[in-house]
């Protein structure tokens, strides 16, 4: 007798992150007795998928994507589409017309819980996921039922090396082999040649850019003075884009230092931490400067590149973000939390309500027992561990995601109807 198996099923990929992982899950769909396609848009997209006999090319004009779409899910008689993000044009308009077709649809992301995990979902991701829609007590109640220990962080899977080296190659591939895509057109602002730069730009500076990191950590480290950090997220990321208030990164600095100067104890600074990718598309560091100047607080603002957060947050009073990820680490600290968009981690129980002066002045503590119930519930449900970009976080992640792909129940049904597949357990190496 068999378990969970792909038979009957037809998965059509779309666009994955950059990288093999998308090739090496199909093969282990297929391997499982699936069917697998894959819709591709440009050069970079067909670099890592091996297999032309599966490979779908699509050339036409952006308009027609919706029309070609159908048609494809029609002819080869679709059940599943798979997908990296929800809300590029391409992957929004599909995830409708899936939608009204009963097909299902799967959204990979980076993780809520990164660097350790990746999330897996059904319908949607971040402002679109079914998170949104949970109280911490329909978690609670769903973990009660569960009785399960709460999993360990795991090895770290050291992938930000590997994503910044797949970028650029993917960027390669479309600046230089992209003939046979002459109507494709990239989902973020940017050319293709000016990511690509970027991309490569950051390759090559991270030795001095980690030099200036170490050094701003430091000053802030040693400073001696009580500090708020900002958690900056990229301008361009989908998260920021679609699910919040803002225009742009400027609007949320103008906020955060304008709220800095009128709320917080003169004695008080402010740390601006930016996204380990931040590529220098929007130079943060020079609208920082001019706009502590402009308020009068420029002898309290402070700058830190990229990097990791622990270092700063260990220190930290308070945060405030749009509604990066890195707030569950503020979260799993304990510590105060202010946000200003869409996130799946915005619930009254740990993110603070107040006013933004008044969270400077004086901020709320998070109810830590929620949390920790609420981080339970993503381990036992949408967060895998694992990665996207290096080959250990891969094998990692393949042994767990393809038999809850397969499986009849979404990572919150299968938890609360008692048919979730076991977690492996995962232990910190020291």
């Amino acid at each position: 007798m068999h378990g969970v198996t792909g038979e009957n099923r037809r998965f059509l990929f779309l666009q994955g992150p950059h990288g093999p992982f998308f090739w090496r899950l199909g093969k282990m769909l297929r391997a499982a007795g699936a069917q697998v396609w894959r819709v591709g848009f440009n050069q970079g997209d067909r670099a890592f998928w091996h297999d032309a006999a599966s490979y779908l090319p699509y050339t036409d004009l952006p308009e027609a994507w919706p029309e070609t779409f159908a048609g494809h899910l029609s002819t080869h008689d679709i059940t599943d589409i798979v997908l990296y993000g929800d809300t590029r044009p391409i992957h929004a308009q599909a995830v409708e017309i899936a939608r009204d077709h009963g097909v299902q649809v799967h959204v990979f992301e980076e993780g809520y819980l990164r660097p350790y995990w990746v999330s897996y979902e059904r319908g949607g991701s971040n402002g679109n996921s079914r998170l949104m829609d949970l109280s911490v007590s329909d978690m609670q109640t769903a973990l009660a039922e569960a009785e399960m220990d709460i999993p360990e962080a795991p090895a770290h899977w050291g992938d930000m090396r590997h994503h910044i080296f797949y970028g650029a190659l993917y960027h390669w591939f479309v600046m230089f082999q992209n003939r046979q895509y002459r109507n494709f057109r990239p989902h973020r602002s940017l050319s293709v040649t000016k990511e690509f730069q970027l991309y490569l730009r950051r390759l090559l500076l991270m030795p001095a850019q980690a030099a200036d990191r170490i050094a701003a950590t430091l000053r802030v480290k040693y400073g001696g003075f009580p500090y708020h950090l900002a958690l900056l997220q990229l301008e361009h990321d989908s998260s920021f884009q679609m699910h919040s208030p803002f225009s742009s990164m400027t609007e949320f600095l103008e906020l955060v230092i304008t709220g800095f100067r009128d709320g917080a104890p003169p004695h008080h600074h402010l740390v601006f931490k930016a996204h380990p990718l931040e590529d220098g598309r929007v130079p943060l560091r020079k609208v920082i400067k001019r706009l502590a100047h402009e308020h009068d607080v420029s002898d309290r603002v402070h700058y830190v590149r990229g990097g990791k957060l622990a270092k700063l947050l260990d220190h930290a009073r308070s945060s405030v973000t749009v509604n990066s990820t890195a707030a569950q680490q503020v979260l799993w600290r304990g510590q105060p939390l202010k946000v200003f968009g869409r996130a799946v981690f915005d619930k009254p129980e740990f993110v603070s309500t107040q006013p933004l002066e008044a969270f400077f002045a004086q901020p709320t503590r998070p109810e830590s027992r929620a949390y920790r119930d609420y981080r339970h519930y993503l381990l036992e449900t949408s967060q895998i561990a694992g990665g996207f970009y290096s080959a250990r976080g891969r094998r990692q992640l393949l042994r767990q995601v393809v038999d809850m792909m397969l499986a009849p129940d979404d990572p919150y049904e299968a938890l609360a109807r008692g048919t979730a597949a076991p977690r492996q357990q995962l232990h910190v190496v020291k």
